[in-house]
This record gives structure tokens, sequence and C-alpha cells, in this order.
């Protein structure tokens, strides 16, 4: 298998690719994360992935073969607002009041460049994600847990907040941050066989 670069520093998103044995180098893309202010929001996270692997693509001087790249980016969609990793514990306790007895929408946008054919593609990949209501204590212990650094949203679903989770509908996986099963279908629709 080709290595894949992969356009994120995510610890998730790099245990998922070593699941799967695929071969990767990080390469974080430095670019500055922002988006046409007339998109759809849930094309937000596309958009960005897209604009991850151009970022790398471009860090190859000219005439440099380009290797295979991997972006993703992770948002979370609820009444019209798109929350991304809370700065602080403050805006953690905000993003648990805002969710807890919602149902939000987890949107991943994930893009492959194809290095072999110079070719790119993408998608936007959707789980709803419903938390049972929660008590003011219960947002403090779980802000204080500290588990909500990094994460969009606040959260893991692998992490204590699976305390609070009373639904999930679609992929567990997309919530980590990579949906497995539509980036194997990615991968073979470019003949890249993670079979070998």
């Amino acid at each position: 298998m080709k290595p894949i670069i992969l356009a994120s520093s995510s610890p998730r998103r790099q245990e998922i690719l070593r699941l799967l044995n695929i071969p990767f180098q990080v390469k974080v893309s430095n670019f500055s994360e922002e988006y046409p202010s007339d998109i759809d929001l849930r094309q937000v996270p596309e958009f960005l992935a897209n604009k991850k692997i151009e970022a790398v693509a471009k860090t190859y001087p000219a005439g440099h073969e380009i290797p295979w790249i991997l972006g993703a980016d992770t948002m979370i969609l609820l009444d019209g607002k798109l929350y991304g990793k809370p700065a602080d514990n403050i805006e953690a306790a905000k993003f648990m009041k805002d969710f807890q007895g919602k149902t939000h929408e987890v949107i991943t946008g994930l893009a492959l460049f194809n290095g072999d054919v110079m070719f790119a593609t993408s998608r936007t990949v959707i789980t709803k994600v419903t938390f049972a209501p929660m008590t003011d204590e219960e947002i403090e212990w779980y802000v204080e847990t500290g588990d909500w650094h990094g994460a969009a949203g606040g959260y893991r679903i692998q992490g204590l907040a699976s305390c609070f989770i009373r639904k999930i509908e679609g992929t567990n996986s997309n919530v980590v941050g990579l949906p497995i099963f539509d980036l194997y279908d990615m991968l073979k629709e470019q003949n890249y066989s993670i079979l070998e």
C-alpha cells in the first residue's frame, strides 16, 4: 500500500488509519479555516477538508510527485449554528448546555487526493446524536474532567460524554472524526486496496 498523507493532527483519525493498517504520515495544513458566508452550513466541513488537501499539496515543489492525501474536518450543527472545538471550560459548558436534551448533527467532510492520477474526490457524512437532559451538576462534573479538550463540540463519543448520549443515528466512527465505511468506499473507488 502506498502511504497516505493525513492532513490532520487528530489522534483519533490516526488510530483509525492504524486500525485499517494504512501506512500514513501526518502533515498538518496551516491554512485559515475560513469559509464563504453563503455556503450551506452542512457543506462547511467538506469545503474545509478540501482546503486542507489543497494546502498540503501546495507544500510540494513544482515537478515533485504529490502523494495520496486525506483531509477531514468535523463540526456539529444545532439550530443553525456550527460548533467546533471549545476554547475553554466556559465554552465547553455552554456547548453541553446547548446540546443537553436535544439532537444535533455531527458532520464530517472527507476529501481524498489520488496522487497516482492527480484526482480529488470528497463527500459529507452526517450522524445524529441525541443527548439526554443534563443537570448543571452533571455538566460541571463533565467539564471539570477535561475530556472535552480538542474535540469537536467538546465531547468524544468514546469518552465520558457517552454517559449522557441517549441515541445515535448513523455511524459511530463519523462522530469519532473519520467515518470508516465512507473512507473505505472512497479508497475502493480510487483503486486503493487495503486488503493486501
